[in-house]
């Protein structure tokens, strides 16, 4: 088994696998609109037909075939025919963390990333991945092809978390660089200055993106439980620091919880899907509640 296909768990693989037998919630919950242009002058190209359903706008049915073959299709049309997903997968060095035996942050993220490439690719959508820190590090652009799937599990696998991060710079590059309205997902522990979130955040709701963020935390990042002097080891170029973490306790989990209220304001109000979760989470629960809440906020909205 090739080194990289430990992000494809084929546990959590079969189980997303299985939401395709819930089409409806996925299409209504995580892709639908998208695959819809938004657009119906001649300036979008014809791309193939599909047959017609009910509720489908009649607008769109060929009557040249119906006229030739007697049955209803629709056009398709290229803005429609493939939703273009961008995984953007951090890779700083606070993404290393890990405690005990669970995944680090980086390992789970991937994982995650490699879950919903799956999900997408079998959808005939278009995914690709780019991994992140203070700067683009790795980028694989998207595509509907089997092979895609191997080139994010290998550029995973080759990549180590080194280096700071930096949300601003990097996704208004993004946010610029990508060529029409499609998906946006972001898996990262979000540890960089909120302001930057906020700004990077409404670099892609402007462009139209329909933005996903995956907060990835380890538990021991919440509860704070460690005992007896500890040495922490400093990541993204902070210093070690030596310890009784029974005396940093209370304040550590008072700031942490109003860190992490600031990060769902700010995702709030940039309008963007937010799903915080653990590396002691089940990884298809987290696709899996993400679609559930997206389904259920479309159903109001209507």
């Amino acid at each position: 088994m090739a080194k990289f296909e430990r992000f494809y768990d084929p546990e959590v693989l079969a189980r997303i696998g299985r939401l395709e037998l819930r089409a409806r919630m996925v299409v209504e919950g995580i892709i639908t609109g998208l695959h819809r242009s938004p657009y119906h002058g001649t300036a979008v190209e014809f791309a193939d037909h599909r047959a017609y359903v009910p509720g489908d706008d009649l607008r769109h049915i060929d009557w040249k075939v119906y006229g030739r073959l007697g049955r209803f299709v629709i056009k398709k049309f290229e803005e429609e025919t493939n939703l273009r997903a961008h995984i953007l997968l951090d890779c700083s060095e606070s993404m290393r963390f890990s405690h005990g035996d669970r995944m680090s942050k980086y390992e789970y993220g991937g994982t995650l990333a490699a879950s919903l490439a799956y999900l997408l690719n079998r959808q005939l959508d278009s995914v690709g991945l780019t991994l992140f820190d203070s700067k683009i590090r790795q980028q694989i652009p998207p595509s509907t092809g089997k092979n895609v799937l191997n080139l994010i599990g290998e550029t995973m696998e080759e990549t180590r978390p080194a280096e700071k991060t930096g949300l601003d710079e990097v996704f208004s590059q993004l946010a610029e660089e990508l060529p029409r309205r499609g998906m946006v997902i972001v898996i990262s522990d979000l540890f960089a200055p909120r302001e930057e979130l906020a700004t990077a955040l409404q670099a892609f709701g402007i462009r139209g993106h329909d933005t996903i963020v995956f907060q990835v935390l380890d538990e021991t990042e919440l509860s704070f439980p460690f005992e007896g002097n500890t040495l922490f080891d400093g990541l993204e170029g902070y210093p070690e620091v030596s310890a009784d973490p029974r005396q940093l306790r209370e304040a550590y989990v008072a700031i942490f919880g109003e860190y992490l209220e600031e990060i769902e304001r700010i995702v709030s109000t940039a309008g963007v899907d937010y799903q915080r979760t653990l590396t002691s989470d089940p990884l298809d629960a987290a696709v899996i509640s993400l679609i559930a809440a997206r389904a259920r906020m479309r159903r109001i909205r209507r």
